[in-house]
């Protein structure tokens, strides 16, 4: 009996489904006493560590779960999963982990390096385990901000490490207990071989059996996203759209380039690296009951495996019957139809200019505060739309500005970045070096800069406004708007260091394949996922 511990953060939707997929039946726990019954455990999930545990006592969880383990009943962790092992975390001081393993999870803090730890890196497997037996140095899917580190007095769990500025515990093993830092049912189908020795009953570590060692440096991957953006047609029904600064309508119809669940599916057989759908049209659907991509993100999450992003609508709001839905219990939906994280767009900007008016104080008010509190940072991506305003001196205004090889009508040699709401129909007086700071500072774990310039335009990335922001935040950033070419990907990930590119036209009519583009870049000296 393979069972799931659903503690109720995170999406255990798409494990459900690769579970399934597999040919495996799978039981819930329900109860605490459910958990000694079991007979293989899985507890999945992303999150903050405090959360996590705070909900595994609040159900009762905590102390038959320490007793199963301490049984050494098969056992598999993913991600929280894993840090739960571990006495506690610099994520939640005071909070105490199970406390099978020594030591405590600690902050990434190089810093030369983004954090989240959000991507396809490799795993170096430093000893026999069937978990692995067939592991052929695939890239696996990490997002998180804190990781265990390997030491002495917890030596004799180390299975398999990653580097990201120090080496850190990605697999820990020790009999039938086992867990992961990277998600097996966000890897593709490396990840899956993984999560079936495990179903199988695979999982007994073999100590006699062991495997050369390696001191070989794992590499951390560019992603390539491919973007849908979902709309309701004039007959209402969802298509995937594209349009040129935002007008996505050709001869006075809405432009269809595809189904959105079809269209997800062929870019995860194409070797995409994440997929995001945005909903351009949330912001004028408010009831929760109504959202058609809840839908969309259960029926792609069922063969698609790789990370999926949601954005567009996600809000607090008050229904036709007076109820209130805060962002957070609007976000709790979309991470259980199969969300990996949430694009939060306009209402970014409507935080931060609250922000701004508080003196930049937290209150936790915000989406932005309350998501990355539950679900941590990494599930929480800033959807930034900005576009260019010249001037001719920087003195003239107080936002950041850069001096740009692209002039104005009239010749300006400057300009700054006003970030925009309501799908660019509207300015704020947030400029876009500003609003990247304050979302960081409020909790969000990336940003997906786009560019209401260079949309559609197929004349290459803005490398002067995504190089102001990548210098100004610390979180990983995805470059976005006005690919054409190969060329265009390696020319931006040259000149900014962004940690990942997204396309939408190009991928959706087939101009430019998704693997054409990793081969570039591949041929070029950039590490990709294959």
């Amino acid at each position: 009996m393979i069972s799931l511990l659903d503690y109720g953060a995170g999406n255990v939707r798409s494990l459900r489904n690769a579970i399934h997929a597999l040919g495996f039946t799978l039981t819930e726990i329900e109860r605490a006493e459910d958990i000694l019954k079991a007979e293989r455990l899985i507890f999945p999930g992303v999150g903050a560590f405090g959360a996590a545990m705070e909900r595994l006592h609040r159900l009762g969880y905590v102390e038959p779960l320490k007793a199963y383990l301490a049984e050494g009943r098969p056992y598999l962790g993913i991600c929280i999963g894993l840090q739960t092992l571990f006495e506690g975390s610099e994520e939640s001081p005071g909070v105490e982990g199970l406390g099978l393993i020594p030591g405590r999870i600690r902050r990434f803090d190089h810093e030369a390096l983004s954090v989240p730890h959000m991507g396809w890196n490799d795993v170096r497997v430093e000893r026999a385990s069937p978990l692995f037996a067939d592991y052929a140095g695939e890239k696996l899917y990490f997002v998180h901000s804190y990781r265990a580190e390997p030491s002495p007095e917890n030596a004799d769990w180390r299975l398999a490490t990653t580097d990201y500025g120090a080496p850190f515990l990605s697999a820990v093993q020790k009999g039938r207990v086992g867990a992961v830092q990277f998600h097996p049912e966000k890897s593709g189908e490396a990840g899956l071989r993984l999560l079936r020795h495990f179903l199988a009953g695979e999982d007994t570590l073999t100590p006699d059996l062991e495997r050369p060692a390696t001191r070989a440096p794992t590499h951390f991957a560019k992603r390539i996203i491919a973007c849908l953006d979902v709309r309701s047609n004039d007959a209402g029904d969802l298509v995937v759209t594209k349009g040129d600064q935002y007008d996505v309508r050709e001869s006075g119809e809405v432009r269809n380039l595809g189904k959105p669940v079809e269209l997800a599916q062929r870019y995860y057989e194409e070797g995409a690296d994440e997929i995001t759908f945005l909903n351009i049209t949330g912001f004028r659907d408010f009831p929760l009951s109504d959202q058609p991509m809840l839908e969309v993100l259960k029926r792609t999450s069922e063969n698609v495996f790789v990370p999926l992003t949601i954005g567009g609508g996600i809000r607090e709001f008050t229904d036709a019957n007076g109820k209130h839905y805060s962002a957070l219990s609007v976000a709790d939906e979309y991470f259980r139809s199969g969300a990996d994280k949430i694009s939060i767009g306009s209402d970014a900007v409507y935080a931060v200019e609250a922000y701004k008016a508080r003196g930049g104080v937290k209150d936790g008010s915000t989406a932005i505060e309350q998501i990355a509190e539950v679900y941590g940072n990494q599930a929480v991506v800033i959807s930034i739309d900005p576009r260019r305003v010249y001037v001719d001196a920087p003195s003239v205004t107080d936002h950041d500005t850069v001096a740009t090889q692209v002039p104005g009508p009239n010749g300006e040699r400057y300009c700054w970045f006003q970030c925009t709401v309501k799908g660019g129909r509207e300015g704020s007086d947030v400029d876009v070096v500003e609003l990247a700071r304050a979302c960081e500072d409020l909790g969000a774990g990336e940003i997906l800069l786009n560019s209401i310039d260079r949309d559609g335009t197929g004349v290459g990335f803005d490398i002067e406004l995504i190089r102001a922001v990548r210098e100004a935040v610390s979180i990983p950033v995805i470059a976005s708007s006005g690919a054409g070419c190969v060329e265009h990907f390696a020319e931006v990930f040259a000149a900014t260091g962004v940690e990942a590119a997204l396309a939408a036209g190009i991928f959706h009519r087939r101009e430019v394949p998704i693997e054409a583009v990793k081969t570039y870049l591949r041929q070029h000296g950039v590490e990709t996922r294959t």
